[in-house]
């Protein structure tokens, strides 16, 4: 028989405080993306105390972990959490405040791998309850390119057993604690790197015969590219281009030889996105050469776009409505950030929602890569057992 919510629920409770103490710990010493070598072997460490199997070493630091119901080969369904923190000075006043100078869990992914180990705990205490096999990965490197979400694919992470559907959960700080979100279809976009160099001629600003700026140039540029990308929330499909990083190293009186630029292309159409980038290439070229100047262009493709199954979300949405209350599941808008689970999604049924962390009336309000994010910890209780539960409703659909 399968469990029901009850029963999750006060698992979740029985579990709380492991995972509770598994977040404090994976917060206060958090590690780069593709570094997490003390984190994994915490995270193995609870592994190993909940009798849990699992294999390490994937892409160096990411753990799988297999949980095995009745009849385990009817369906497979896999639980991501990633591992890696972000280079943030840590300004937040808590007992568990970061110990690594400089990096912090400024995302959310200790909460990601502590709920996480709860799922397992919770999965692992009823797996003679229900049917299938659940594969529990704990991913590296997720903040930077290529994302180790698309390394541990071409390992072979979905293989042996394969997977049939995965499900994912993000922090959401503007979200109330206790509620949770979901969206069908297309839901985060894809994400590329853009570095440009513009060259003219440097010189004494006194001079300007003698000279041939390149920051005007590149302003140039960037305003015949807003032509092209208003980035005004109407381009259809939705598009944004900007650029966060512009150095120019003259001064007062000296005019640089170059100008160095750094920006990001998302969308969510990945015909558009190859045109988009042959739009931005010919615009940058001409008018760099009406100008005399010269262009240097490198486009990375980074994450594709994220979307999520109809089928399996609303299963999922329905799953959560059980456990939390309709009053408590909200539905998501789109949103133009971008995360590696999205190669997941290219490959087969996936649901990535968000699980509320933010609490106003605490002043719990930061955002996400901000030095003060924290969560409302009752968050831990609710994300825990719903992954769980999810996991558990899927596999018995």
């Amino acid at each position: 028989m399968m469990p029901n919510v009850d029963q999750i629920k006060a698992l979740a409770k029985k579990y709380n405080a492991m995972v509770m103490d598994a977040r404090h710990h994976i917060h206060q010493h958090p590690e780069l993306s593709f570094k997490e070598f003390e984190t994994s072997k915490f995270i193995c460490s609870i592994l190993d105390e909940l009798k849990i199997e699992y294999t390490t070493g994937h892409v160096k630091t990411g753990i799988v972990a297999l949980i095995k119901g009745k009849n385990p080969d009817k369906k497979v369904i896999m639980l991501r959490a990633d591992m890696d923190a972000l280079p943030i000075l840590e300004k937040n006043n808590v007992d568990y405040v970061s110990k690594n100078q400089g990096l912090m869990h400024a995302c959310g992914h200790d909460v990601h791998s502590a709920c996480a180990l709860g799922a397992a705990a919770i999965l692992n205490d009823t797996k003679a309850e229900w049917e299938g096999t659940v594969k529990i990965i704990f991913q590296p490197g997720e903040e930077v390119l290529p994302g180790g979400a698309s390394l541990m694919i071409k390992e072979g992470v979905l293989d042996n057993p394969k997977v049939n559907k995965a499900i994912a959960q993000h922090v959401h700080p503007s979200m109330e604690v206790g509620k949770v979100g979901f969206r069908s279809g297309m839901y985060m976009a894809s994400t590329d790197e853009i570095y440009l160099t513009i060259t003219g001629k440097g010189g004494h600003a006194a001079m300007p015969s003698e000279y041939n700026n390149p920051l005007l140039i590149t302003a140039e540029v960037l305003l015949e590219l807003k032509k092209l990308f208003p980035n005004d929330g109407k381009m259809n499909p939705p598009t944004v281009l900007a650029f966060g990083n512009i150095e120019g190293k003259g001064a007062t009186n000296v005019v640089p030889e170059k100008v160095d630029l750094q920006g990001t292309f998302r969308t969510m159409d990945e015909a558009w996105r190859k045109e988009a980038h042959a739009i931005i290439t010919k615009t940058i070229n001409e008018v760099c050469a009406k100008n005399n100047a010269k262009a240097e262009l490198k486009i990375l493709n980074g994450y594709p776009f994220l979307v999520n199954d109809k089928e399996l979300t609303e299963l999922c949405k329905n799953a959560a409505i059980e456990y939390l209350g309709k009053e408590n599941v909200e539905e998501l808008p789109l949103r133009m950030t971008a995360e590696d689970f999205a190669y997941f999604s290219q490959i087969l049924p996936v649901c990535f929602y968000r699980l509320g962390t933010g609490n106003k009336r605490k002043g719990i309000t930061s955002g996400v890569h901000t030095p003060t994010f924290n969560i409302d910890e009752d968050a831990l209780l609710i994300g825990s057992g719903l992954m769980a539960w999810l996991a558990i409703s899927e596999l018995q659909n």
